[in-house]
């Protein structure tokens, strides 16, 4: 079984959301962790549009990456640039992947714009942890 860790700034919203996805696709086939390089408590419009999808991440925390230090992951995802960057070296054959997500906690405009620039970021990672899984988990 593969162990997946994926990697944002605070934990709050992007990875929540890829691992709530990673964790949905993958079923039995990988253990999924998210954790952020701060940790800025699980953002509730992320659970929501979660919700929204039938899938509940209600139940994550947010996780500093250092509390993750004893786990040999298979593979590493950095979804923000700032992550990226900062993403700290993990031993042993870690496969690295990166891609760049819209932070939708910085949307602005009226709550329902708010709400729907969630949606769209969800849908993207959505589409890229269902190809991830094709492509790195069952393959």
């Amino acid at each position: 079984m593969k162990k997946i860790l994926v990697l944002c700034t605070g934990n709050s919203c992007r990875s929540q959301l890829a691992e709530g996805y990673l964790r949905h696709f993958a079923g039995d086939n990988a253990e999924v962790y998210s954790a952020g390089i701060e940790t800025h408590g699980v953002n509730p419009k992320a659970i929501a549009v979660m919700a929204e999808d039938h899938i509940d991440i209600s139940g994550h925390t947010s996780n500093h990456v250092d509390e993750y230090a004893g786990i040999d992951f298979d593979a590493v995802i950095t979804v923000c640039d700032n992550a990226n960057e900062a993403c700290p070296f993990f031993p042993g054959k870690v496969d690295r992947f990166h891609q760049n997500f819209p932070d939708p906690a910085k949307s602005t405009g009226t709550p329902e714009e708010v709400m729907d620039e969630f949606r769209r970021v969800r849908e993207l990672i959505k589409a890229y942890s269902a190809d991830f899984v094709n492509q790195y988990i069952n393959r």
